[in-house]
């Protein structure tokens, strides 16, 4: 028998062989995707041994001396048979087998069981948290591109931030100016010799920050001759808006009487026309902003003139 007719013997009996195989009724799926894979695997072995064949074939043409026409006829027949072998194990049968092929852990003598998976295919949802996938070295999402342009841009960024947040919250000094007197009225005690002074004066609290600022309280205290004559105290003065000025008038009770009896005499004396005197006013002003506590105090000397009513302004002329 020639290695020709050996080759056309593999044939038929191939086709035979895959012609009356017949589909089986199994009794579960993973049964079923075994014998699918056994086919697979029996048609791999029968093109490996077509491959064989016509190596054989094609040996034996190039020693032999035959004729071309033979030669041709040869060649047309091994070219219709690739090609009637070739339909055969592309039809629609094996495309559907190799569709409906799950995945199979094959096992061998040095073969090693996925770890990931454990031979099934699927990732279990219980470790989907806990695996770490490896990026190569070269990947692109490893290299980004302008790197010290986004880091210039968030040092600026960041600075810029700072510097706005510095320059609003910075706390600034409340300004607390003495605005003069601006009513004073004139009572006398004839029968005891006292002279009642009751004196309304303006204070200016100016706020400069970008915030409210509380003024918290009002102390004053006015002295005449070294001493106390009369006190006032104020809580919860006023609220100063920012980036606004307030004026806060307070009005203090004067009392001259023990033994400063002589400014009665002074104050009702006709042959003097103006009856000026002299008293020490010392102020404190108690702000809060932004939890920072700010204290600002004042001293003035100031006229006043006791023996008539008077609203007109007048300025402190002197300070001390």
């Amino acid at each position: 028998m020639t290695a020709h007719q050996q080759f056309d013997l593999g044939i038929n009996r191939t086709r035979n062989s895959a012609r009356s195989t017949t589909p089986t009724p199994i009794a579960s799926k993973r049964q079923a995707r075994a014998r699918r894979g056994e086919r697979l695997d029996v048609r791999m072995r029968d093109i490996t041994h077509w491959v064989r064949l016509r190596e054989l074939v094609a040996r034996a043409m190039m020693g032999s001396q035959v004729s071309a026409r033979a030669g041709r006829g040869r060649l047309r027949r091994e070219r219709s048979l690739d090609a009637e072998s070739s339909e055969d194990l592309l039809g629609d049968d094996r495309q559907e087998d190799i569709a409906r092929f799950p995945y199979v852990e094959f096992t061998g003598k040095d073969s090693v069981t996925c770890p990931t998976c454990q031979g099934t295919g699927r990732i279990p949802k219980g470790l989907v948290n806990e695996l770490v996938a490896l990026i190569p070295y070269s990947d692109q999402r490893l290299q980004p591109q302008r790197t010290k342009l986004y880091v210039f841009i968030s040092i600026f960024v960041c600075l810029l931030i700072s510097g706005l947040v510095v320059f609003f919250l910075f706390p600034r000094s409340v300004v607390v100016t003495d605005d003069g007197i601006r009513v004073v009225l004139v009572k006398f005690d004839n029968n005891n010799s006292r002279v009642f002074i009751d004196m309304t004066s303006t204070l200016n609290i100016s706020n400069s920050n970008f915030y409210t600022v509380s003024v918290d309280s009002l102390t004053c205290q006015v002295q005449y001759m070294k001493t106390v004559i009369g006190t006032k105290q104020l809580s919860n003065v006023s609220v100063i808006p920012p980036l606004s000025e307030k004026q806060v008038n307070y009005t203090v009770q004067m009392e001259f009487s023990g033994s400063l009896t002589y400014v009665y005499t002074f104050c009702t004396m006709p042959s003097i026309k103006v009856h000026n005197i002299v008293v020490f006013m010392q102020t404190t002003v108690k702000s809060s902003y932004l939890g920072h506590p700010s204290q600002n105090s004042l001293e003035a000397y100031r006229y006043l003139d006791c023996g008539s009513n008077s609203t007109v302004y007048r300025r402190p002329p002197l300070n001390h």
